[in-house]
């Protein structure tokens, strides 16, 4: 795992459900970004869809305020696809040494050319 963040955000009250706390989805949106960083990070190309999200864990919630980083993996790189890991992590707001595993996925993207055909992964 990249001891770097491919991102690193505070949550806003604008993320939150009725619950006070950040829509899973909102986590989604970031883990697809964190993850598309990674792939082209990890080759020479310059467009990927995503096609599939995979084993999706939401271990605790997000709140307001937490810093939440995305720290990515690459696992596979196949012909046309690249698998990639995507852990999140909280810094509790108010309490910096608190940190908290969030959320993984894994996520497969595909690499493709401006008509949106696939294409062949060339690695860096």
């Amino acid at each position: 795992m990249n001891s770097d963040p491919a991102i690193r955000i505070a949550m806003l009250p604008r993320d939150t459900n009725s619950q006070g706390t950040i829509f899973g989805g909102v986590i989604l949106s970031y883990i697809d970004m964190a993850g598309a960083i990674e792939a082209h990070r990890h080759t020479e190309m310059d467009r990927f869809v995503t096609v599939a999200m995979r084993e999706v864990i939401f271990h605790a919630p997000v709140f307001v305020g937490d810093l939440v980083s995305f720290y990515c993996e690459t696992l596979k790189v196949g012909t046309t696809s690249i698998t990639v890991r995507v852990v999140v992590e909280a810094e509790r707001y108010g309490e910096p040494d608190q940190k908290a595993r969030v959320t993984q996925a894994e996520v497969v993207y595909v690499a493709v050319d401006k008509e949106g055909t696939k294409v062949k992964i060339t690695v860096k």
